[in-house]
Protein backbone atom coordinates (compact mmCIF):
# COMPACT_ATOMS: atom_id res chain seq x y z
CA UNK A 1 0.00 0.00 0.00
CA UNK A 2 1.28 3.45 -0.93
CA UNK A 3 1.12 6.24 1.66
CA UNK A 4 0.82 9.90 0.73
CA UNK A 5 0.92 13.21 2.60
CA UNK A 6 -2.49 14.63 3.51
CA UNK A 7 -1.54 18.05 2.22
CA UNK A 8 0.76 19.79 4.69
CA UNK A 9 -1.04 18.42 7.76
CA UNK A 10 1.89 16.15 8.63
CA UNK A 11 -0.37 13.08 8.35
CA UNK A 12 0.35 10.23 5.95
CA UNK A 13 -2.66 8.40 4.55
CA UNK A 14 -3.02 5.27 2.47
CA UNK A 15 -3.78 5.52 -1.23
CA UNK A 16 -7.24 4.14 -0.46
CA UNK A 17 -9.52 5.21 2.37
CA UNK A 18 -12.24 2.95 3.74
CA UNK A 19 -15.57 4.75 3.50
CA UNK A 20 -17.99 3.54 6.16
CA UNK A 21 -21.29 5.02 5.01
CA UNK A 22 -22.83 1.56 4.51
CA UNK A 23 -21.90 0.23 7.94
CA UNK A 24 -24.84 -1.06 9.94
CA UNK A 25 -27.43 -0.74 7.18
CA UNK A 26 -29.61 -3.88 7.17
CA UNK A 27 -29.44 -5.69 3.86
CA UNK A 28 -26.35 -3.73 2.80
CA UNK A 29 -23.49 -4.10 5.31
CA UNK A 30 -24.48 -5.55 8.66
CA UNK A 31 -22.31 -5.27 11.77
CA UNK A 32 -20.51 -8.57 11.20
CA UNK A 33 -19.63 -7.70 7.60
CA UNK A 34 -18.57 -4.20 8.65
CA UNK A 35 -16.13 -5.68 11.16
CA UNK A 36 -14.77 -8.06 8.53
CA UNK A 37 -14.26 -5.05 6.23
CA UNK A 38 -12.43 -3.16 8.96
CA UNK A 39 -10.14 -6.10 9.70
CA UNK A 40 -9.40 -6.81 6.03
CA UNK A 41 -8.78 -3.14 5.26
CA UNK A 42 -6.33 -2.62 8.11
CA UNK A 43 -4.57 -5.89 7.32
CA UNK A 44 -4.18 -4.70 3.71
CA UNK A 45 -2.49 -1.48 4.85
CA UNK A 46 -5.39 0.95 4.65
CA UNK A 47 -4.84 3.38 7.51
CA UNK A 48 -7.62 5.93 7.08
CA UNK A 49 -11.32 5.37 7.80
CA UNK A 50 -13.95 7.94 6.89
CA UNK A 51 -17.36 8.15 8.52
CA UNK A 52 -19.85 10.81 9.66
CA UNK A 53 -22.22 11.49 12.51
CA UNK A 54 -25.22 11.05 10.21
CA UNK A 55 -24.17 7.60 8.95
CA UNK A 56 -26.46 5.73 11.31
CA UNK A 57 -24.54 3.21 13.46
CA UNK A 58 -21.29 3.63 11.51
CA UNK A 59 -19.34 5.57 14.16
CA UNK A 60 -20.41 3.17 16.92
CA UNK A 61 -19.43 0.10 14.89
CA UNK A 62 -16.00 1.56 14.15
CA UNK A 63 -15.50 2.63 17.76
CA UNK A 64 -16.46 -0.78 19.13
CA UNK A 65 -14.12 -2.57 16.74
CA UNK A 66 -11.09 -0.32 17.27
CA UNK A 67 -11.42 -0.28 21.06
CA UNK A 68 -11.96 -4.04 21.29
CA UNK A 69 -9.02 -4.90 19.02
CA UNK A 70 -6.65 -2.21 20.29
CA UNK A 71 -6.08 -0.89 16.76
CA UNK A 72 -7.08 2.74 17.34
CA UNK A 73 -3.53 4.04 17.06
CA UNK A 74 -3.11 2.32 13.68
CA UNK A 75 -5.83 4.47 12.13
CA UNK A 76 -6.22 8.02 10.87
CA UNK A 77 -9.84 8.35 11.98
CA UNK A 78 -11.92 10.86 10.03
CA UNK A 79 -15.50 11.85 10.69
CA UNK A 80 -17.80 14.67 9.61
CA UNK A 81 -20.29 17.10 11.14
CA UNK A 82 -22.68 19.81 10.01
CA UNK A 83 -25.52 18.08 8.18
CA UNK A 84 -28.85 17.84 9.96
CA UNK A 85 -29.61 14.39 11.30
CA UNK A 86 -32.69 12.99 12.99
CA UNK A 87 -33.43 15.99 15.18
CA UNK A 88 -36.17 18.58 15.47
CA UNK A 89 -33.74 21.10 16.98
CA UNK A 90 -33.71 24.19 14.71
CA UNK A 91 -30.05 24.63 15.71
CA UNK A 92 -29.24 21.00 14.97
CA UNK A 93 -27.03 21.53 11.93
CA UNK A 94 -24.42 23.82 10.43
CA UNK A 95 -21.23 25.33 11.79
CA UNK A 96 -22.28 27.23 14.90
CA UNK A 97 -20.14 26.95 18.03
CA UNK A 98 -23.07 25.36 19.86
CA UNK A 99 -23.64 22.63 17.28
CA UNK A 100 -19.98 21.85 16.57
CA UNK A 101 -19.38 21.31 20.29
CA UNK A 102 -22.30 18.92 20.53
CA UNK A 103 -21.19 17.04 17.42
CA UNK A 104 -17.62 16.46 18.54
CA UNK A 105 -18.63 15.21 21.99
CA UNK A 106 -21.14 12.78 20.52
CA UNK A 107 -18.70 11.51 17.89
CA UNK A 108 -15.96 11.00 20.47
CA UNK A 109 -18.36 8.99 22.60
CA UNK A 110 -19.56 6.82 19.72
CA UNK A 111 -16.04 6.30 18.37
CA UNK A 112 -14.78 5.43 21.88
CA UNK A 113 -11.71 7.61 21.48
CA UNK A 114 -10.15 10.68 23.07
CA UNK A 115 -9.34 12.36 19.77
CA UNK A 116 -10.42 12.57 16.15
CA UNK A 117 -7.62 12.74 13.60
CA UNK A 118 -9.59 14.61 10.92
CA UNK A 119 -12.82 16.45 11.82
CA UNK A 120 -14.55 17.55 8.62
CA UNK A 121 -17.18 20.24 8.03
CA UNK A 122 -19.81 18.42 5.95
CA UNK A 123 -21.09 21.07 3.47
CA UNK A 124 -20.74 24.79 4.10
CA UNK A 125 -23.23 26.78 6.16
CA UNK A 126 -24.25 30.07 4.57
CA UNK A 127 -25.93 31.21 7.80
CA UNK A 128 -22.77 31.06 9.93
CA UNK A 129 -19.58 33.10 9.50
CA UNK A 130 -16.68 30.81 8.69
CA UNK A 131 -14.78 32.65 11.45
CA UNK A 132 -17.30 31.31 13.98
CA UNK A 133 -16.75 27.73 12.81
CA UNK A 134 -12.97 28.06 12.61
CA UNK A 135 -12.96 29.56 16.10
CA UNK A 136 -14.56 26.56 17.76
CA UNK A 137 -12.52 24.13 15.63
CA UNK A 138 -9.35 25.92 16.75
CA UNK A 139 -10.42 25.44 20.37
CA UNK A 140 -10.96 21.72 19.75
CA UNK A 141 -7.49 21.36 18.23
CA UNK A 142 -5.89 23.18 21.17
CA UNK A 143 -7.83 20.98 23.60
CA UNK A 144 -6.48 17.84 21.90
CA UNK A 145 -9.89 16.55 20.88
CA UNK A 146 -9.13 17.06 17.17
CA UNK A 147 -5.78 16.79 15.39
CA UNK A 148 -6.66 18.36 12.04
CA UNK A 149 -9.73 19.84 10.39
CA UNK A 150 -11.14 19.40 6.94
CA UNK A 151 -14.12 20.28 4.78
CA UNK A 152 -16.33 18.34 2.42
CA UNK A 153 -17.56 19.52 -0.98
CA UNK A 154 -16.79 23.21 -0.52
CA UNK A 155 -16.52 25.41 -3.61
CA UNK A 156 -13.01 26.80 -4.27
CA UNK A 157 -13.93 30.40 -3.43
CA UNK A 158 -14.93 29.37 0.11
CA UNK A 159 -11.72 27.39 0.50
CA UNK A 160 -9.80 30.59 -0.30
CA UNK A 161 -12.00 32.61 2.08
CA UNK A 162 -11.45 30.12 4.90
CA UNK A 163 -7.67 30.36 4.56
CA UNK A 164 -7.82 34.15 4.46
CA UNK A 165 -9.91 34.22 7.66
CA UNK A 166 -7.60 31.71 9.37
CA UNK A 167 -4.53 33.79 8.57
CA UNK A 168 -6.17 37.08 9.55
CA UNK A 169 -7.54 35.78 12.87
CA UNK A 170 -4.77 33.36 13.83
CA UNK A 171 -7.01 30.31 13.57
CA UNK A 172 -6.28 26.74 12.44
CA UNK A 173 -6.51 26.04 8.72
CA UNK A 174 -8.53 23.43 6.92
CA UNK A 175 -6.03 20.75 5.92
CA UNK A 176 -8.17 18.54 3.71
CA UNK A 177 -11.12 18.65 1.32
CA UNK A 178 -13.43 15.79 0.42
CA UNK A 179 -14.63 16.12 -3.17
CA UNK A 180 -16.52 14.00 -5.70
CA UNK A 181 -14.06 12.90 -8.38
CA UNK A 182 -14.23 10.16 -10.98
CA UNK A 183 -13.95 9.62 -14.72
CA UNK A 184 -17.62 10.61 -14.90
CA UNK A 185 -17.33 13.61 -12.55
CA UNK A 186 -14.32 15.74 -13.54
CA UNK A 187 -15.47 19.31 -12.88
CA UNK A 188 -13.18 19.60 -9.82
CA UNK A 189 -10.16 19.42 -12.12
CA UNK A 190 -10.72 23.00 -13.26
CA UNK A 191 -10.55 25.04 -10.06
CA UNK A 192 -11.09 23.01 -6.90
CA UNK A 193 -8.19 20.57 -7.09
CA UNK A 194 -5.68 23.27 -8.12
CA UNK A 195 -6.92 25.45 -5.23
CA UNK A 196 -6.35 22.62 -2.77
CA UNK A 197 -2.82 22.13 -4.10
CA UNK A 198 -2.08 25.85 -3.81
CA UNK A 199 -3.19 25.97 -0.17
CA UNK A 200 -1.46 22.75 0.89
CA UNK A 201 -4.66 20.78 1.39
CA UNK A 202 -4.94 17.05 0.88
CA UNK A 203 -7.91 15.68 -1.05
CA UNK A 204 -9.98 12.63 -0.11
CA UNK A 205 -11.81 11.85 -3.33
CA UNK A 206 -15.24 10.29 -2.92
CA UNK A 207 -17.34 8.57 -5.57
CA UNK A 208 -14.30 7.25 -7.46
CA UNK A 209 -16.46 4.43 -8.85
CA UNK A 210 -19.31 6.88 -9.42
CA UNK A 211 -21.80 5.11 -7.20
CA UNK A 212 -21.10 1.76 -8.87
CA UNK A 213 -21.17 2.93 -12.49
CA UNK A 214 -17.44 2.27 -12.85
CA UNK A 215 -17.40 -0.97 -10.87
CA UNK A 216 -18.10 -3.16 -13.90
CA UNK A 217 -21.46 -4.27 -12.50
CA UNK A 218 -23.59 -2.22 -14.92
CA UNK A 219 -23.39 -3.26 -18.56
CA UNK A 220 -25.32 -2.25 -21.66
CA UNK A 221 -28.09 -4.67 -22.61
CA UNK A 222 -28.02 -6.39 -19.22
CA UNK A 223 -30.34 -5.92 -16.24
CA UNK A 224 -29.00 -4.09 -13.22
CA UNK A 225 -27.83 -6.63 -10.60
CA UNK A 226 -30.57 -7.17 -8.03
CA UNK A 227 -28.31 -6.26 -5.09
CA UNK A 228 -26.80 -3.17 -6.73
CA UNK A 229 -27.20 0.47 -5.72
CA UNK A 230 -28.86 1.20 -9.08
CA UNK A 231 -31.49 -1.50 -8.49
CA UNK A 232 -32.14 -0.34 -4.92
CA UNK A 233 -32.65 3.22 -6.12
CA UNK A 234 -34.75 2.34 -9.17
CA UNK A 235 -32.50 4.02 -11.73
CA UNK A 236 -34.40 4.51 -15.00
CA UNK A 237 -32.33 2.44 -17.43
CA UNK A 238 -34.22 3.87 -20.42
CA UNK A 239 -33.23 7.46 -19.66
CA UNK A 240 -30.89 8.93 -22.34
CA UNK A 241 -28.37 10.02 -19.68
CA UNK A 242 -28.22 6.50 -18.29
CA UNK A 243 -27.86 5.03 -21.77
CA UNK A 244 -24.97 7.40 -22.44
CA UNK A 245 -23.25 6.20 -19.29
CA UNK A 246 -23.73 2.57 -20.25
CA UNK A 247 -22.18 3.30 -23.64
CA UNK A 248 -19.19 4.93 -21.99
CA UNK A 249 -18.84 1.99 -19.61
CA UNK A 250 -18.46 -0.32 -22.60
CA UNK A 251 -15.80 1.94 -24.15
CA UNK A 252 -13.92 2.28 -20.87
CA UNK A 253 -14.11 -1.47 -20.26
CA UNK A 254 -12.50 -2.04 -23.64
CA UNK A 255 -9.82 0.57 -22.87
CA UNK A 256 -9.12 -1.15 -19.54
CA UNK A 257 -8.88 -4.53 -21.23
CA UNK A 258 -6.37 -3.20 -23.76
CA UNK A 259 -4.23 -1.97 -20.84
CA UNK A 260 -4.56 -5.35 -19.05
CA UNK A 261 -6.70 -3.78 -16.32
CA UNK A 262 -10.20 -4.22 -14.94
CA UNK A 263 -12.65 -1.32 -15.07
CA UNK A 264 -12.35 -0.65 -11.30
CA UNK A 265 -8.56 -0.62 -11.61
CA UNK A 266 -8.86 1.90 -14.44
CA UNK A 267 -11.31 4.06 -12.48
CA UNK A 268 -9.35 4.05 -9.22
CA UNK A 269 -6.06 4.47 -11.05
CA UNK A 270 -7.45 7.53 -12.82
CA UNK A 271 -8.50 9.25 -9.59
CA UNK A 272 -5.29 8.52 -7.69
CA UNK A 273 -3.15 9.68 -10.62
CA UNK A 274 -4.12 13.31 -10.00
CA UNK A 275 -1.36 15.03 -7.98
CA UNK A 276 -3.86 16.73 -5.65
CA UNK A 277 -5.47 13.47 -4.51
CA UNK A 278 -4.12 12.04 -1.27
CA UNK A 279 -6.52 9.11 -1.03
CA UNK A 280 -9.50 7.70 -2.90
CA UNK A 281 -12.44 6.75 -0.68
CA UNK A 282 -13.77 3.29 -1.47
CA UNK A 283 -17.11 2.20 -0.04
CA UNK A 284 -17.32 -1.58 -0.44
CA UNK A 285 -20.39 -3.33 0.90
CA UNK A 286 -18.59 -6.66 1.24
CA UNK A 287 -15.09 -8.04 1.63
CA UNK A 288 -15.32 -9.36 -1.93
CA UNK A 289 -15.88 -5.82 -3.21
CA UNK A 290 -12.98 -4.60 -1.05
CA UNK A 291 -10.71 -7.24 -2.57
CA UNK A 292 -11.72 -6.05 -6.03
CA UNK A 293 -10.72 -2.47 -5.15
CA UNK A 294 -7.46 -3.54 -3.53
CA UNK A 295 -6.24 -5.01 -6.83
CA UNK A 296 -5.82 -1.38 -7.92
CA UNK A 297 -3.41 -0.56 -5.06
CA UNK A 298 -0.39 -0.70 -7.37
CA UNK A 299 -2.07 0.58 -10.51
CA UNK A 300 -0.41 3.43 -12.41
CA UNK A 301 -2.01 4.56 -15.65
CA UNK A 302 0.22 5.38 -18.60
CA UNK A 303 -0.01 8.79 -20.26
CA UNK A 304 -1.49 7.09 -23.31
CA UNK A 305 -4.33 5.57 -21.26
CA UNK A 306 -5.00 8.91 -19.54
CA UNK A 307 -5.20 10.61 -22.93
CA UNK A 308 -7.64 7.96 -24.16
CA UNK A 309 -9.84 8.66 -21.13
CA UNK A 310 -9.70 12.39 -21.95
CA UNK A 311 -11.03 11.62 -25.44
CA UNK A 312 -13.99 9.73 -24.00
CA UNK A 313 -14.81 12.18 -21.17
CA UNK A 314 -13.62 15.74 -21.61
CA UNK A 315 -11.50 17.07 -18.70
CA UNK A 316 -13.31 19.35 -16.28
CA UNK A 317 -16.80 18.11 -17.16
CA UNK A 318 -19.59 15.91 -15.82
CA UNK A 319 -20.98 13.10 -17.92
CA UNK A 320 -24.36 14.00 -16.43
CA UNK A 321 -24.57 17.48 -14.91
CA UNK A 322 -28.11 17.01 -13.60
CA UNK A 323 -28.64 18.38 -10.08
CA UNK A 324 -28.08 15.69 -7.52
CA UNK A 325 -25.41 13.13 -6.79
CA UNK A 326 -24.08 9.90 -8.21
CA UNK A 327 -24.72 8.53 -4.72
CA UNK A 328 -28.45 9.36 -4.75
CA UNK A 329 -31.47 8.12 -6.63
CA UNK A 330 -30.88 10.96 -9.06
CA UNK A 331 -28.54 9.91 -11.85
CA UNK A 332 -26.56 13.21 -11.75
CA UNK A 333 -22.80 13.14 -11.20
CA UNK A 334 -22.22 16.56 -9.70
CA UNK A 335 -22.18 15.52 -6.04
CA UNK A 336 -23.03 19.09 -5.16
CA UNK A 337 -25.01 21.66 -7.12
CA UNK A 338 -24.85 25.29 -6.04
CA UNK A 339 -28.07 26.40 -4.40
CA UNK A 340 -28.92 29.15 -6.97
CA UNK A 341 -29.05 26.44 -9.63
CA UNK A 342 -31.40 24.33 -7.53
CA UNK A 343 -33.50 27.29 -6.35
CA UNK A 344 -34.19 29.66 -9.26
CA UNK A 345 -35.72 32.26 -6.89
CA UNK A 346 -32.22 33.04 -5.68
CA UNK A 347 -31.33 34.25 -9.15
CA UNK A 348 -34.24 36.73 -9.30
CA UNK A 349 -34.68 40.13 -7.74
CA UNK A 350 -37.66 40.37 -5.34
CA UNK A 351 -40.82 41.60 -7.08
Amino acid sequence: MEYRPLGRSGLKVSKFCLGAQNFGIPGVTDVAEAERLLAASLDAGINVIDTADIYGESEAIIGDYLSRTGRRDDVVLATKFGVKGLTTDPNGKGGSRRWVRRCVERSLRRLKTDYIDLFQFYRFDKFTDIEETLGVLTDLVREGKVNAIGMSTFPPELIVESHWVAEKRGLVRFRAEQSPYSIFARAVEGHLLPTCERYGMGVLAWGALNGGWLSGAYRAGQPMPADSRAARMNIDVAHPGVQHKLQLVEQLTELARSADLTLPQLALGFVTEHPAVSSAIIGPRTVAQLDQCLTAAGTRLSLDVLEQIDKLVEPGTYVDASPGSCMSSNRGDSGFTAEPFRKPAQRRRPR
